[in-house]
Formats: C-alpha cells, sequence, structure tokens
C-alpha cells in the first residue's frame, strides 16, 4: 500500500499515537509513504525516528500514485488535503490533532485501530460534493474548487457591500450585507452556522446561500439545488472586497464576475465504520447533555 502524510503541527501529547502510526505503517504493514515538505520538517521537529520516506511538494500535479492520503491536524488541514489531492479522488484520512474536528474525525488514541481497519477493509467512502468557481479573471488559478464554502465579504472597512445573486441567470436578491457565504453540506457546519446558517446533511445535494450581517432583517439564509448556477456581482463604497475559496484568498473589485456550480469530482473522505455524521454532531456540538437525557 501506497500513502502520503500531510500536517503542519501537532501537540507534543499526540507524538506518541503518531510515532506508533508510523511504525505500524512502516515495519508491520510495510507501506511506501511520501510525506508532504510541512509534514517531513514536523517529524524533525518532534524528533521521530528516520522512517524510511519520500517527500512529495503540496501541489497536487506532485503527488504520487497512493492509496490513501492522511490529513494529520483540524478541518483546516483537512481542507488543505483536498487541494492536494484535486480531481484524482484519492481517498482522504481526516486525524484529527486540533480541535473542533468535523471533518478529521480519527482522534489520536484512534489511530492504530484506524490503521488496522484500513488494511482490513473496515471502513466507507463518504464522498463529498464540492463547489467550482468560475470568474473572468480566473480567480485562484486551478485551485478553483472548495469544500466547504465560497465567500465575498468587505475588507477592512466600515463600510457594507452589496452583493447582486443570480439563479440560473434570474435575479434572486441584493444582499446589503457585511459579505455573502456560498457553501456546500459539508461547509454548513462552518462559517455558514457561525453567521445562522442551517446544518444540512452531506448527500443533501444542496448549495446554502448565507448572508453575513445583513442589513435587512428579513434576509434569512436559503437552501437551493446544486444543480443550480449561482452568479454574483458584488459592488460598495469602497473598490476592493475579499473572496475566500476555503481558506485562500484574493482581493477582487467591482469588475469580476463570478458563477457557483457544483464541481465533477467529488472529496473522498474514508469514514471508520463506528462513525456517523450524527453521531459527530452529537459530539462536537454536545447535543444530547441535557441531564433529561
Amino acid at each position: 500500500m501506497v500513502i502520503a502524510i500531510h500536517g503542519h503541527n501537532f501537540r507534543t501529547e499526540v507524538r506518541s499515537y503518531i510515532e506508533r502510526m508510523l511504525h505500524l505503517l512502516t515495519h508491520q504493514y510495510h507501506a511506501k509513504i511520501f510525506f508532504s515538505n510541512d509534514f517531513a520538517r514536523l517529524v524533525q521537529k518532534h524528533e521521530l525516528q528516520d522512517y524510511d520516506q519520500q517527500l512529495y511538494y503540496t501541489n497536487h500535479s506532485d503527488l504520487p500514485e497512493v492509496d490513501f492520503f492522511f490529513s494529520v491536524g483540524g478541518d483546516g488541514t483537512m481542507l488543505e488535503s483536498v487541494t492536494h489531492v484535486g480531481a484524482r479522488q484519492i481517498p482522504i484520512v481526516g486525524i484529527n490533532t486540533g480541535r473542533l474536528g468535523f471533518l478529521a474525525t480519527i482522534a489520536p488514541h484512534e489511530l492504530e485501530d484506524a490503521v488496522h481497519n484500513l488494511y482490513k477493509g473496515y471502513y466507507h467512502f463518504d464522498d463529498r460534493s464540492l463547489i467550482h468557481l468560475d470568474s473572468n479573471c480566473n480567480l485562484f488559478g486551478d485551485l478553483n474548487f472548495a469544500l466547504n464554502e465560497f465567500t465575498v465579504t468587505k475588507r477592512d472597512t466600515a463600510s457594507m457591500i452589496i452583493v447582486h445573486a443570480y439563479v440560473d441567470g434570474e435575479y434572486l436578491n441584493s444582499y446589503w450585507a457585511d459579505g455573502l457565504i456560498i457553501s456546500t453540506p459539508t461547509g454548513s457546519t462552518g462559517y455558514s452556522l457561525s453567521c445562522g446558517g442551517p446544518i444540512v446533511f452531506p448527500r443533501s445535494k444542496n448549495f446554502i446561500v448565507t448572508p453575513v450581517s445583513p442589513h435587512n432583517l428579513s434576509v434569512r439564509p436559503l437552501i437551493i439545488s446544486d444543480q443550480s448556477v449561482i452568479s454574483l456581482q458584488v459592488e460598495g463604497r469602497n473598490r476592493y472586497f475579499l473572496a475566500s475559496l476555503d481558506s485562500r484568498s484574493e482581493i477582487i473589485d467591482s469588475s469580476v464576475q463570478i458563477a457557483i456550480s457544483r464541481e465533477q469530482f467529488c472529496a473522498r473522505l474514508v469514514q471508520m465504520k463506528e462513525h456517523s455524521f450524527m453521531e459527530t454532531l452529537r459530539t462536537k456540538l454536545n447535543w444530547g447533555l441535557d441531564i433529561r437525557n
């Protein structure tokens, strides 16, 4: 089996779990391993033993043919991992050494069992839809896709912006707000949720349109089919605005025209059989802690 591993950081108390994972992969299962440059520096920083591995650069065009991609970190690292994999749909194993972990669901103490389960086939694939971004200025280049959301917001100014939104060419609304979020069902538990958006199950095949601090209080989040194309035009008192695609951002102006659709490929996440989206909701959002339960 061939495995790539990417990560930026993990706490000292997690070190032993990571070392045990690497030991199992290389010594018990004799896997061929590729480290990202970031993870190689992390291994050196924590003085883990010198494993027989090769490096790849953090670009999806440089990633070799691998069977699984291990993402070591939090949800931000998972979003980066999706860009490393790109359209190849390599299964991504999310190892949560961060904080909340909606996407990276495997806890450090579960790592040893997770490695054994991969080799035994005790897992399933959870395919997540992605956003595809088109623009008249080639925003984000060939990384014009996102697992969570596309967001356009005001910059460091008190002035709100106006986002004119169209669905399949038909005018929807002009949002007077601090910004507008277009999220996937996966992204519904991210920035959209903090702005009052609904939680949407991952396979719902929807986009969620969520305004950020809207000026008109009657404006509410909206769920539409991801078979639609959402077009946006932005204006405001200031010339420049901030466009974000997951954790990547660029400065745009009012001349930029944006179209959002569903990407042709998906992100293939690996889920262990004991994990589910509902179990993740209960755990991460502390549902069920009411003493009446």
